[in-house]
């Protein structure tokens, strides 16, 4: 049995407990400053509002001040928090990091600083006090996983991605196992670059079920399912190539971590029923009102990318007709364009290469 402290009870953070206590460790949840309300729901019944489920009794929550306690003889500190919320969790939790304490974390985006794009293992490292920072080296999950059917013992395949192969052995030995399927791969950059832009990409193919609906069309057999998987393809084509330019294999795109969690994404995810919304005709301020507070990453990661595209692009790194699916995506989710896929500029693998 082995100790480990989850800081994060949102919806992924929460549900990643379930297998770890059904593998017999003990576990402690702390909430962020933003889930004082699910914490007093789990310590009151062990009721998740957000889950809308009763969870395993045998996960203690644990308020942000009491993060001494659920620290204390931690084995590992596994993270749950936003993509918005990397920096901030590493200052959190400067104080608890040691070389023998693995970080596993469930955040997904990317940063573009310092003129390049970078994946958040690298953030969450940087963040932390430089004393601290060259000793250890986080490791993440990616990979098709809707939080709510992880909580529910729904078969799931993952992949933990690290640099250091012992470690990742380690944490797949406490975690994996039952319905809880993990792989290991040390191609960080690949894995976790898939595993933000599939959010984005996720969105811009659920734009065609929102033309379906706003043309008054039910869901089908016969509906936009030609569209959806014309702009699937140039999704896989383009993340390749977002891969290779950043630094990681593009063969990552079309395993778990990419066209795996693409998957999952567009038919279960909330960056899907969002490009749902935006392909309804509604517009980027009412799409994000009928989300209802949920994080929205997609509108970080095409951010990000929209401050990087002219570097790349200066660089040579990438060509202006390369990325006509990303570039329309930013266009409608931060500009308020309206949803005309460009298909004719769309392009087939081997004239990527």
């Amino acid at each position: 049995m082995a100790i480990l402290t989850v800081l994060g009870a949102g919806m992924m953070g929460s549900s990643l407990c379930v297998p770890l206590v059904d593998r017999g460790h003990d576990v402690r949840l702390v909430g962020t400053h933003l889930d004082a309300e699910i914490v007093q729901s789990l310590k009151r019944d062990h009721t998740h509002p957000k889950l809308k489920l009763e969870l395993p009794h045998a996960i203690r929550p644990f308020y942000l001040e009491e993060l001494d306690a659920a620290m204390a003889g931690a084995d590992a500190i596994l993270l749950g928090v936003s993509s918005a919320g990397v920096t901030w969790a590493g200052t959190a939790i400067a104080d608890y990091v040691t070389a023998q304490r693995p970080i596993l974390m469930v955040s997904k985006g990317l940063s573009f600083e310092g003129g390049r794009l970078r994946v958040l293992p690298d953030v969450l490292r940087d963040s932390l006090p430089p004393e601290k920072a060259g000793g250890v080296q986080p490791a993440a999950v990616a990979g098709p996983c809707i939080a709510g059917e992880l909580a529910r013992r729904v078969d799931t395949c993952v992949v933990f991605t690290g640099r250091n192969q012992p470690e990742l052995d380690r944490l797949k030995a406490w975690i994996g196992g039952g319905y809880y399927h993990v792989f290991t791969s040390t191609d960080v950059v690949g894995v976790e670059a898939c595993a933000a832009l599939k959010n984005a990409y996720a969105m811009g193919i659920a734009f065609a079920s929102g033309l379906h609906a706003r043309a008054g069309g039910e869901p089908g057999s016969i509906a936009t399912h030609n569209y959806e998987a014309g702009v699937f393809a140039q999704a896989i084509v383009e993340m390749q190539l977002l891969v290779k330019v950043i630094g990681g294999s593009p063969n990552s795109a079309i395993g778990l971590a990419g066209v795996g969690d693409l998957n999952v994404t567009c038919n279960g995810g909330r960056t899907g029923r969002f490009g749902r919304l935006l392909g309804m005709g509604l517009g980027v301020e009412e799409s994000i009102r009928r989300m209802e507070g949920a994080t929205l990453e997609c509108l970080e990661i095409l951010a990000a990318l929209e401050r990087a595209l002219p570097v790349l692009l200066a660089a040579g790194s990438v060509r202006g007709d390369q990325l006509p699916l990303l570039e329309h995506m930013i266009a409608v989710a931060l500009h308020d364009a309206p949803v005309a896929m460009p298909f004719d500029a769309f392009h087939p693998a081997s004239s990527l290469s």
